[in-house]
């Protein structure tokens, strides 16, 4: 049986690699992929497949009530898989205001048009699902030795951005228990992979290599992050819609802690080895390091921490895994590799 899904932030990172997974894995499925196009959103992460009679775009807010009542009636939508966000912890830090509006507002948005579709008056949709992609973010900062964070964790968000991605968690369950809407939840480690817009440490170091310009480490880099490559993170939320349990949280790790520090270093080690290899890099990129035998080692710049900068996140993935068969395939190395050769393959996307 086909569904017809509604794919939120579908022009964001994580949302449109969703797309081309869920296009690749569930060929007979349609997808209306919806997005704002604000600053993170590039429509061109979903060109290969703008020529599918099953994706159908929409430019419009999830704020926008009516716009979503319709675009899920018109499409008969059985599926909201919710990305868009607001995500950037820097810029909730300068501008909280957005998202709110985001984050909340419009996951209150989507929850009432979820439930006037699938529950209203003669709309009954036995089978339909909403489910909210989250953050490890919502429970705070782990200390050193401490588990990885679990699905009964207490939330103690840090940051605006945080807050409001705990906020719009606590909307999507209080529309299961109270109205009885269809839904399961997600939190997730960081992702990383293609189509990442070149503000987060990844792809800004990546692209930064490639022009010359100073890697900036908060403080001393030892911030410790649980990484996921983007394609893992598509999997295990096709699990969850496949065989998770109607009101349940997973949360999907990649069991990878690293500080940010030694990633920097190993992103330079990585871009040093392809210069070494690949003459043709120096032309097309010739403000780099390695384009006249330098180290990009010498680009690390540290700068002042952040403010309320969490000091460690990590993902105790053991009920996605148990569960539902839940395990990555990607090593941090290899997806490390297939990230880089796909910002050197890409070079007009991310310029």
């Amino acid at each position: 049986m086909s569904r017809s899904l509604l794919v939120t932030g579908a022009a964001g990172f994580i949302g449109a690699n969703f797309v081309h997974y869920w296009s690749a894995a569930h060929p007979r499925d349609r997808i209306v992929a919806y997005d704002a196009l604000t600053y993170a959103g590039n429509l061109a992460s979903l060109n290969s497949l703008r020529n599918s009679p099953l994706l159908t775009f929409v430019h419009a807010n999830i704020c926008d009530y009516d716009r979503v009542l319709q675009v899920m009636q018109d499409h008969a939508v059985d599926t909201v898989v919710h990305f868009a966000a607001e995500s950037h912890v820097d810029r909730s830090i300068t501008g909280p205001d957005e998202f709110i509006q985001t984050n909340v507002v419009g996951t209150h948005s989507l929850l009432k048009a979820a439930r006037e579709t699938w529950l209203g008056p003669q709309r009954e949709v036995p089978g339909h699902r909403f489910h909210h992609v989250s953050t490890d973010e919502v429970y705070g900062s782990l200390a050193p030795g401490a588990p990885g964070f679990h699905e009964e964790q207490k939330y103690e968000p840090n940051s605006p951005y945080s807050a409001s991605k705990a906020a719009s968690d606590h909307l999507v369950r209080a529309y299961h228990h109270t109205y009885g809407l269809q839904v399961t939840t997600s939190n997730c480690s960081n992702n990383y992979g293609p189509y990442h817009f070149p503000e987060k440490l990844i792809p800004l170091c990546i692209t930064n290599i490639l022009r010359g310009l100073p890697l900036p480490v908060y403080g001393d880099g030892s911030n410790i992050r649980d990484w996921l490559y983007v394609e893992d993170h598509c999997r295990g939320i096709d699990l969850v819609l496949a065989h998770g349990e109607v009101g349940q949280t997973y949360n999907i790790g990649g069991n990878n802690e690293w500080n940010n520090l030694d990633i920097v270093k190993l992103l330079c080690d990585l871009m040093d080895a392809h210069f070494a290899t690949d003459p043709v890099l120096a032309e097309r990129f010739s403000a780099a390091p390695g384009a006249t035998g330098k180290s990009a080692h010498d680009l690390i710049t540290f700068v002042e921490d952040r403010a309320g900068h969490d000091w460690r996140y990590a993902i105790d993935a053991g009920k996605i895994m148990a569960g539902l068969g839940y395990a990555p395939r990607e090593s941090f190395e290899t997806g490390l590799r297939r990230t880089l050769d796909w910002y050197l393959g890409n070079e007009r996307w991310w310029q």
